[in-house]
């Protein structure tokens, strides 16, 4: 892993290595040309090109990784500013002294005047305004790239960070589920019912499901269904004899995928916190893809209203709040969901996209 690590860093930097090469080569070969077309004479403009672009990239490389990172900081400026304005002059000086004595007497062919001397206030400003361009534009080329870069760091660590979450979120309902199928599974061996070896199959199938298919970001919405009436057929086993659960199904459902395990707290409350001992306890669960592209999830079950512990944990239980995180990071603003209590019956009416991917 490490060794991968060190092999990629040592490939990033032979890739900016190879763009840094290609950005001078590129700029001092379009320089070339311009001047040698501005004075009809590209053996000056070569020359000429030769003895300044290593001052170029000496001051550009000093400014972005040093000056920069280090002085363009709050209470820093003045020092910046100073420690440019130094660089600029020793340039100046350099650049002039080494074009007079290799390329040309003539200090600065660019004036219309027949002769200018070196160290005027005009070639001054000129040489240093042509250098601030250059610094600008190699300055702003870097900073939009580190800007780039910089945000596509933060990008993937939001991803990650998101992906860490939900995992997270996840393995809260897992664990919460167990418990409760296993406390059925128990009371089933203690009263040694014949039910017992349908109930570890159906424990099986759901074992399965969990362990291999909800690790995935999307599962089938069918194989969710045959989860969760895996779910409720063991939660029957405790309820009364007359109690019902139905589940409808609406629209082509074939081919949908959902998050895994989206549903599953809204139906646990259902038996954890309903009626569930009393002949008239029910649960209808209605899932629907409509023609829009959306999936709707309607849940209604009984309840005992005057049960107000059971009313608060089926508003605000932590399987809930869960839920409502996953639903939150998955599709922020694209779903809506409404849970309401109305006499004896509570209802969850969930809306999410199928586009989103």
């Amino acid at each position: 892993m490490i060794s991968e690590l060190l092999s990629d860093k040592k490939n990033n930097r032979t890739i900016s290595r190879r763009y840094h090469i290609i950005f001078w080569l590129g700029y001092f070969i379009f320089n070339v040309i311009r001047w040698g077309s501005y004075f009809d004479d590209y053996w000056y403009s070569l020359k000429s090109n030769l003895v300044e672009f290593p001052l170029h990239i000496i001051l550009v490389y000093l400014n972005v990784y040093y000056f920069i990172p280090k002085f363009l900081i709050p209470k820093k400026y003045k020092t910046y500013i100073t420690l440019l304005l130094i660089s600029l002059g020793v340039l100046y000086t350099i650049r002039t002294g080494l074009n007079y004595i290799l390329v040309t007497k003539n200090i600065w062919p660019e004036t219309s005047a027949d002769y200018q001397q070196a160290f005027t206030f005009n070639h001054i400003i000129a040489v240093t305004i042509g250098e601030l361009y250059v610094l600008a534009l190699a300055t702003a080329i870097k900073l939009t790239i580190d800007w780039v870069n910089q945000r596509s760091r933060i990008e993937s660590l939001r991803k990650e960070h998101l992906k860490s979450e939900l995992n997270f979120l996840k393995s809260q309902i897992q664990p919460h589920f167990f418990f409760n199928t296993l406390n059925n599974l128990y009371a089933l061996t203690l009263e040694k019912s014949n039910l017992a070896p349908n109930v570890v199959l159906k424990l099986s199938d759901i074992m399965q499901y969990v362990i291999y298919d909800v690790n995935k970001p999307k599962v089938k919405l069918l194989n969710e269904i045959e989860y969760i009436q895996n779910y409720v057929d063991l939660e029957l086993l405790r309820c009364h004899e007359d109690a019902r659960v139905d589940i409808s199904l609406q629209g082509n459902i074939n081919d949908v995928k959902i998050p895994p395990l989206i549903f599953l707290s809204f139906i646990e409350n259902c038996f954890k916190h309903g009626n569930k001992n009393n002949s008239d306890f029910y649960v209808y669960i209605s899932i629907e893809k409509t023609n829009t592209d959306f999936l709707i999830f309607n849940l209604e079950n009984s309840f005992d209203s005057k049960n107000t512990y059971n009313i608060k944990n089926l508003r605000s239980g932590v399987g809930n709040s869960n839920t409502k995180r996953r639903l939150d990071l998955i599709y922020k603003d694209l779903y809506t969901l409404d849970i309401l209590k109305k006499e004896n019956v509570f209802t969850v009416n969930l809306k999410i996209p199928l586009t989103k991917k």
